[in-house]
């Protein structure tokens, strides 16, 4: 007798056998039960998740005559009845299987609708099942589509594919669609070790748990593997045999690969990827274990009692959590991710992988490093020192460093969005400390030995007030001088007149006239990429040309009062005007006095 490989030897018979599905068997049991069946059923999902095996059921269920050969439709065939064999064995008159990849033209869908005419011969319903219906073609699709609309009473249709995209809309329209979903490794493990006890198969946990995840989401795929796990482990499932079958890596590289990246240590790393190849073990399989171990770090870092007591790899899996921040764990599963993409287009996959891994160590954050120095760096500061208020330095300072003095409160200059406190050294006991009482800026801050950062961060918030929505300037301070008038508007003329452009006009505009004689000016620029010989000449032309004829001279310093300022403050001077209107507006003030209305700050724009 010729063996009959597992897939098709333990193929569900009944709904109650389905395994992963039972979105999909509580609906077509329900419907069979009160006998609300439509006309054509859409089955969708991945390769090896029970799409023909529904089909066959649902066959079943509708032609099954009963032990007695007096049953009806039922959501439970027995199995036993001549229509349920005859649908099992494939020789069933009255259901039919057309396999739209290799039958996909209009012809042969013609010839398949032409059955529909007939009624059954031996069951209570006829039942056509097109496999892979996306394959047909557009004549296929638009030849089948009115019977498929308004078949026959005794007529079924029943539609499988792997790809809906591709089913034309009219045609979904038609159909009651079930979606059925890739199983999880969990359920597909379970399964395997109920068929291997039928076949008294002896097999270990972790032999399971590879092939179930082998198998992605597909319960063919990992029933294939196992007929294939036990040809190669001579009867009996081993980890090492299924790992060395599968070409997995063993999960002890990928645990000694991150205990090594979270402790820094690029040697290990190294070391561990020239192993790899050594034993040429996959790259591109590394990176998957790593990712699937990532994951379940992630979730373990997020969900403390989420541990499985009965998987071995538990305690490891939770220290590797501990020993690695979340940030780094979210980061590495980012690059492992990504690095997959890579090992295609390096010359060798097994540099390509240790760039991968190295690339952590180049982006990882240098927080723990950096209170190591700290803590190997700075000395403790003296008792009598910490007895009052002080500001200790926020990276690592000498021992012998120069101390800096505490400069007073008036003199601390107003920080920009980003920019760090002054590093300030703590005191030695030999040194006053400036009284904390004139100075309020030291009399806020504690005993605690810190260090401050102040980040900017912007938020579009609404505006409680007028005050928050008003916009304003951020352009550097206008110092009005004795020739600015003169100058703004003799610049204004030549912009107006188009005499002067491109770099001419911004050496015009972003000037400041500092002196003038009879037969020299001297302008002064802040860039000094605009004090070219060139653009001088041709503006001294067009100032001739405007009647002042003057040779200019240069300088490159501070510019206080130049027409860009000008019409930088004139601006908003007009945006303030606006935004003034707005407020003052007698709607705008019922609004946000009965409604609580606010305007967004910045959201008033002059046209």
């Amino acid at each position: 007798m010729s063996y009959l490989v597992l897939a098709r030897k333990y193929r569900p018979r009944n709904f109650t056998e389905m395994v992963g599905q039972d979105h999909v068997v509580q609906a077509l049991g329900n419907a069979l039960t009160t006998q609300r069946l439509h006309h054509a059923y859409l089955f969708t999902g991945t390769r090896g998740v029970g799409k023909t095996t529904v089909s066959r059921i649902l066959a079943k269920s509708l032609n099954c005559q009963g032990p007695d050969g007096q049953g009806g439709i039922t959501a439970t065939p027995c199995g036993v009845c001549q229509a349920c064999i005859d649908i099992d064995s494939g020789r069933f008159v009255d259901y039919t299987e057309l396999d739209a990849a290799s039958n996909r033209g209009v012809d042969e869908v013609q010839a398949l609708l032409e059955q529909a005419v007939y009624k059954p011969v031996q069951g209570r319903f006829k039942v056509f099942m097109i496999d892979e219906v996306h394959m047909l073609s557009s004549t296929a699709f638009n030849a089948m589509l009115k019977t498929l609309e308004e078949p026959p009473d005794y007529l079924k249709f029943v539609l499988a594919t792997t790809d809906p995209q591709k089913v034309p809309v009219t045609v979904l329209s038609r159909c009651l669609q079930f979606n059925l979903r890739p199983m999880a490794p969990e359920t597909i493990r379970e399964h395997l070790q109920l068929v291997l006890q039928a076949e008294a198969v002896d097999a270990d946990a972790q032999s399971l748990r590879l092939l179930a995840r082998a198998a992605r989401g597909s319960m063919r795929d990992a029933l294939s593997l196992t007929d294939q796990a036990i040809a190669f482990g001579a009867g009996q499932l081993r980890e090492s045999a299924v790992r060395q079958m599968l070409g997995s890596v063993d999960r002890s590289y990928v645990f000694r690969l991150l205990q090594a990246l979270a402790q820094g240590d690029g040697k290990a790393v190294v070391q561990t990827s020239e192993t790899l190849r050594l034993h040429g073990l996959s790259a591109a399989a590394t990176l998957e274990e790593m990712a699937t171990v990532l994951q379940r770090m992630a979730v373990l870092q997020a969900v403390t009692s989420d541990a499985d007591d009965t998987d071995p790899e538990a305690a490891e899996l939770a220290a590797l959590a501990m020993a690695m921040p979340a940030d780094e764990t979210q980061l590495l599963y980012s690059l492992c991710l990504h690095g997959r993409a890579e090992l295609g287009l390096a010359p060798d996959e097994y540099a390509a992988l240790t760039m991968v891994l190295l690339r952590l160590l180049a982006f990882k954050p240098r927080a723990a490093a950096t209170a190591e120095l700290e803590k190997k760096t700075l000395k403790p500061a003296p008792k009598a020192a910490l007895a009052a208020p002080h500001i200790v330095a926020a990276t690592p300072v000498a021992a012998d460093s120069a101390q800096i003095p505490v400069p007073p409160a008036a003199a601390t200059p107003a920080l920009r969005p980003g920019q760090q406190l002054p590093v300030l050294s703590a005191p030695s006991a030999t040194r006053p400390l400036p009284n904390p009482v004139s100075n309020p800026a030291l009399a806020r801050v504690d005993n605690q030995v810190f260090a401050i950062n102040i980040e900017a961060i912007p938020v579009r918030v609404q505006a409680e007030s007028r005050a928050e929505a008003v916009v304003q300037p951020n352009s550097p301070a206008l110092v009005p001088t004795e020739d600015g008038d003169f100058w703004h508007a003799l610049v204004q003329q030549l912009v107006a007149q188009e005499a002067i452009a491109a770099l001419v006009r911004e050496l015009a505009l972003q000037s400041q006239l500092v002196a003038r004689d009879t037969d020299q000016w001297l302008l002064r620029v802040e860039r000094e990429s605009l004090n070219q010989a060139g653009t001088r000449d041709r503006l001294a032309l067009a100032l001739q040309a405007a009647g002042h004829a003057v040779g200019l001279v240069v300088e490159v310093g501070r510019v206080g009062d130049s027409p860009a300022r000008r019409n930088a403050a004139a601006a908003a001077e007009r945006q303030l005007a606006a935004e003034k209107i707005i407020f003052d507006d007698p709607f705008v003030q019922t609004m946000m006095r009965d409604f609580g209305a606010k305007i967004v700050p910045g959201s008033i724009k002059l046209g």
